[in-house]
């Protein structure tokens, strides 16, 4: 797969997850336990085959920086890379205007490595895909862009993603970006086609879009506002449905995840949980690799009054569970839960201590979180809302579906 350069768009401030993003980009932003949302669609281009790949970075973009550095580092193999590019401002004195700005501000990157195709794709979503199929398809298909595409229930669909038309053959025939009123799939009444956010383009034909996008005024220079509705009308534009990838080990249900949200984020994480969860992150096929920290393994010591119980949940390298309680829930690295405590349906992002006799449920913890002896956090929504700070958006914040978020370095119950 020399012929094509990997250009992953990481540089998403995600507003819906704060306060998750105080401090680091939405690519950045720790999933289960051990890795970072970016480790998804990195680990679908590597089990793929494809070794040259560039991350476009933006928003604090620190924490991604350096998790790459340390889990991501392909040295010593010819031709390959995965580099991370800040933005730079190359072309003009701004920031990346929007997904396909980003590209074009980037062309330089792109036309160094002489591909026959390349494949943009988004950074914050929770999927395995061979992307090595969807190319196949696109060359087949000799088409000038392929959008990876999946049937979603249309009532999620409104004003949250491009929505597709296709004709018999797969060839897009209409599109819509984030409509009111999706339409619906013929033929399959309460479903939508809606695009992933992930394009292959023949590398010409990407070029050429990108350099007249850039005279047109009012442009937002976005690849669904503005690239993609008029491509199709011009050029051969295929739409590969993800349905049809298949990886060894895997469920024939597809699973994608936009965790855009904290309702989403917390439901994802739900999703690894129990004997068959919805997304597996042990499939020996379609390794998920991460900058793993030199920890010692998760120790769990029972105390003189309480045994050590842990149920339906992910414990992460370095943990110390004492005489503690834990169901249904996310443990992050370095996580301490004392004697007596109980942690349920939580995800802990790490370096974490939950002290003893403290009870937390539905909660999501950022780093360097401590909850002091006896606390309650989730049980009473009265009392939890005491904890918000209407003049703080950065502060403790309550999610739709009641989900509390506790941001980074905040101590719970302590006078």
């Amino acid at each position: 797969m020399s012929g094509v350069l990997a250009m992953i768009l990481a540089g998403g401030e995600g507003k819906r997850l704060m306060p998750l993003t105080i401090s680091r980009s939405k690519p950045s932003v720790p999933f289960g336990g051990s890795y970072r949302l970016i480790d998804f669609v990195l680990n679908n281009f590597v089990n793929s085959g494809f070794l040259r790949i560039y991350v476009l970075t933006q928003y604090k973009s620190q924490s991604l920086y350096m998790h790459l550095k340390n889990g991501w580092s392909v040295n010593g193999i010819p031709g390959a890379f995965i580099d991370a590019i800040p933005a730079q401002m190359r072309i003009s004195r701004e920031w990346y205007q929007g997904t396909a700005d980003a590209i074009y501000q980037n062309l330089q990157f792109i036309e160094e490595q002489y591909p026959e195709h390349v494949a943009v794709f988004g950074s914050d979503h929770i999927y395995k895909m061979d992307i090595r199929q969807m190319v196949d398809y696109h060359k087949i298909n000799d088409a000038a862009l392929t959008v990876s595409a999946l049937r979603l229930p249309i009532d999620i669909c409104s004003k949250r993603f491009g929505v597709i038309e296709v004709n018999t053959q797969g060839q897009m025939i209409g599109f819509e970006e984030k409509p009111l009123k999706p339409k619906e799939i013929p033929g399959d009444p309460g479903f939508c086609l809606v695009s992933m956010g992930n394009y292959v383009f023949k590398a010409n034909v990407l070029k050429r879009v990108l350099l007249k996008d850039k005279d047109f005024p009012d442009s937002s220079h976005d690849f669904g506002r503005d690239i993609i509705p008029k491509l199709f009308k011009e050029e051969k534009v295929m739409v590969y449905n993800m349905r049809d990838n298949k990886i060894i080990g895997e469920n024939e249900d597809v699973y994608w995840r936009d965790v855009g949200t904290i309702d989403a984020y917390w439901s994802a994480h739900m999703d690894l949980l129990g004997e068959k969860p919805r997304f597996s992150m042990s499939n020996q096929k379609w390794p998920l690799h991460t900058f793993y920290p030199p920890l010692p393994p998760a120790s769990f010591t029972d105390t003189y009054d309480h045994k050590s119980s842990v149920s339906q949940s992910l414990i992460s390298a370095g943990c110390l569970i004492r005489g503690a309680t834990i169901n249904r829930s996310v443990i992050g690295f370095r996580c301490v839960a004392e004697n007596g405590a109980n942690v349920d349906g939580c995800v802990l992002i790490g370096d974490d201590k939950i002290g003893h006799g403290a009870k937390i449920r539905n909660a999501i913890l950022d780093r360097y979180v401590e909850i002091a002896p006896g606390f309650s956090l989730g049980y009473d929504p009265q009392q939890d809302s005491k904890l918000i700070d209407k003049n703080n958006p950065k502060g403790v914040y309550i999610s739709p579906q009641g989900i509390i978020v506790i941001p980074q370095g905040m101590r719970l119950g302590f006078d």
